[in-house]
């Protein structure tokens, strides 16, 4: 009997350790592995450049004090810094992004799949906030000035709104080289083919002609 306890104890600190494994970016095995951009990216990244031939600038950006167009509905923009710009990233399990705002401009309600985000706002006046899962579907917002920092836990739906009357803007950093990242309103309403209009009428409790404005509008 103490055998088969030992075995399902075994097993199941396995299976924790598959799932932590699978739902996370590899642990490198060397020091650096630099994106060699001359051949395709795999799932988890470039093939190395030869670490005899590497250099500082690999590891090396500047620019990101630019600001973004935020000339678009949404009144905001989202720079994510690719591994061509950023070869040193390759495989170290980061991304890192600026987003800017119009004044009152908004990034919509989203979330990543893969990562959690922290946010360190560089200008202006930022609303941040995210929602805790079912069932409390608890909202939990700050308003942050400069030097201020906010953290989206993985996989929450979250979003950020300049509240101020000037530009506003931060920089992101997210725990995957690559997170991903989900529209809610774009991924609901704009999916290709479109769920039913009818379905979505019923879980969102509106008219039908609602959800066929606002999937138009997606």
């Amino acid at each position: 009997m103490e055998a088969i306890i030992l075995l399902l104890l075994a097993l199941i600190s396995l299976t924790c350790s598959i799932i932590a494994f699978a739902t996370s970016d590899q642990i490198p095995i060397q020091d650096f592995c630099v994106a060699d951009v001359k051949y395709s990216e795999t799932v988890y990244g470039y093939a190395c450049k030869d670490p005899k031939l590497v250099i500082a600038d690999d590891f090396y950006l500047s620019g990101t004090e630019l600001a973004g167009n935020t000339s678009n509905p949404f009144g905001s923009s989202a720079k994510r810094i690719s591994l061509t710009q950023l070869p040193g990233l390759n495989t170290l399990g980061i991304t890192i992004a600026r987003a800017d705002f119009a004044p009152w401009g908004v990034n919509p309600p989203h979330y990543h799949p893969r990562a959690s985000e922290i946010i360190t706002v560089v200008e202006g006046t930022i609303e941040a906030g995210f929602i805790t899962s079912n069932p409390e579907n608890r909202l939990l917002k700050k308003i942050l000035v400069k030097g201020d920092v906010f953290v989206n836990p993985r996989g929450l739906v979250h979003y950020q709104r300049n509240v101020g009357d000037g530009n506003a803007a931060f920089i992101a950093a997210l725990a995957s080289q690559n997170p991903g990242v989900v529209m809610v309103g774009n991924a609901v309403f704009g999916s290709d083919p479109t769920i039913s209009s009818d379905l979505l009428a019923k879980a969102f409790h509106v008219d039908e002609n609602v959800i066929h404005k606002l999937q138009e509008a997606n």
